[in-house]
């Protein structure tokens, strides 16, 4: 038996990266010698196991064969017989398909540290093609590391699956689970860039094939969450229904999908003059005072829109700051009070009437806080809303 550190955390200590979690490829073992050893069998497709006192994973080498169109066709083959050399081969990129043993020394037989050097992304061999979802991890490790470029003939490789409609074959849980680690990563729009080159955003988002690349990455340097992120990416304003689609071909979470809609469908800031009523209007249209988590992101996506590329960190958060003030000052009118004095008057249109005086009351502290916020800065000649108008507004 021998154990060997594989994939990614060779990689990262490689690049000087911190590593978080290891993962261990196990040679000449079979599953009863890990069970023997404390190991607890949680694989479900292939013997993986969790060590005893690490709860690291442990993997059985072992080989692939293709059977069928897509990410799950595949017939598995583990074996004492089966190689570290013929497990390496069957990763999808030769950066993450370096190992190391026990005394430290690497094992590289596809070049990968070569590759590490050169800053290029490189499949290790023909089984790349046999699993659409390597064409994902490309484009997500294209984003993760994007001082890296693609290998000519792996983009070409990956154009020829995407020709050959393996990636139709996907389903769309397992298109977001990479995508959306793909736009957490430092440089999103590298992942969009390498779908694109090689044909397969097209196949994956209906719709205008134009990613909000500038403004997705701004917002990544912002350390935006990942329903802003996707919003700024997918959402072009006045197309919602575009955006709808995307989310409900991507089957993304409620957040994401609702945001992005909200961005498409919404892209009116604080009204120019600073009126209470047309204030309390927008406060209304995003479902402010209800939801203002949503709005702050919407507010937080709108200013990085309104700027691509230009809007500092410090800009968005000035402008969410501004919002966020509004919303407390509506938030803080006592909805009882007004409800009990329009009881008090009578039943008649009781609804309405209780509508229409929690509106007046909103608007009326509005109005207030304006003036509080204007009055002592303000020079006859300056407009009301400068103090309380965002940047964008």
């Amino acid at each position: 038996m021998q154990i060997y550190c594989v994939g990614g955390a060779v990689r990262d200590e490689l690049l000087g990266r911190p590593v978080t979690d290891r993962d261990w490829v196990v040679t000449g073992a079979t599953p009863e010698q890990m069970a023997a050893l404390g190991f607890r069998p949680v694989g479900r497709d292939f013997p993986v196991f969790l060590h005893p006192d690490t709860h690291e994973e442990y993997a059985l080498a072992r080989t692939e064969r293709k059977t069928a169109r897509g990410y799950r066709g595949f017939q598995i083959h583990s074996s004492p017989e089966v190689t570290l050399d013929d497990d390496l081969r069957r990763r999808d990129l030769t950066i993450n398909a370096i190992a190391r043993t026990a005394d430290g020394a690497l094992i590289d037989p596809w070049g990968g540290q070569n590759d590490l050097r050169e800053r290029r992304l490189r499949h290790v061999s023909g089984a790349f093609a046999e699993d659409p979802v390597r064409i994902l991890r490309l484009a997500r490790f294209a984003a993760r590391l994007p001082e890296f470029s693609v290998a000519p003939e792996t983009l070409l490789l990956a154009r020829r699956m995407v020709d050959e409609g393996e990636v139709d074959a996907l389903v769309p849980e397992r298109v977001w689970q990479e995508l959306s680690r793909g736009l957490m990563e430092p440089q999103p729009s590298r992942m969009f860039q390498v779908l694109r080159d090689c044909g397969a955003l097209a196949r994956l988002l209906p719709g205008p094939a134009e990613i909000d690349l500038v403004t997705v990455d701004a917002a990544a340097r912002c350390g935006e969450s990942l329903d802003i992120r996707y919003a700024l990416a997918i959402a072009r304003h006045g197309a919602p229904e575009v955006a709808r689609a995307r989310s409900e071909r991507l089957r993304v979470p409620a957040a994401c999908a609702d945001l992005a809609h909200l961005l498409a469908n919404q892209d009116e800031g604080l009204p120019p003059d600073g009126d209470a009523t047309r204030l309390l209007d927008r406060l209304e249209a995003l479902d402010a005072i209800r939801r203002p988590a949503r709005a702050l992101a919407w507010v937080r996506a709108r200013t990085h829109r309104a700027r691509p590329g230009s809007a500092c960190c410090e800009t968005v958060d000035s402008a969410e700051a501004q919002w966020r003030h509004l919303i407390e000052v509506v938030q803080a009118v006592a909805a009882g009070p007004i409800a009990a004095a329009a009881r008090a008057a009578g039943t008649h249109d009781l609804a309405s009437r209780i509508q229409a005086a929690l509106r007046d009351a909103r608007s009326a502290a509005l109005a207030a806080w304006l003036n509080a916020r204007a009055q002592p800065a303000q020079s006859p000649a300056t407009p009301l809303t400068n103090s309380v108008q965002g940047s964008p507004p």
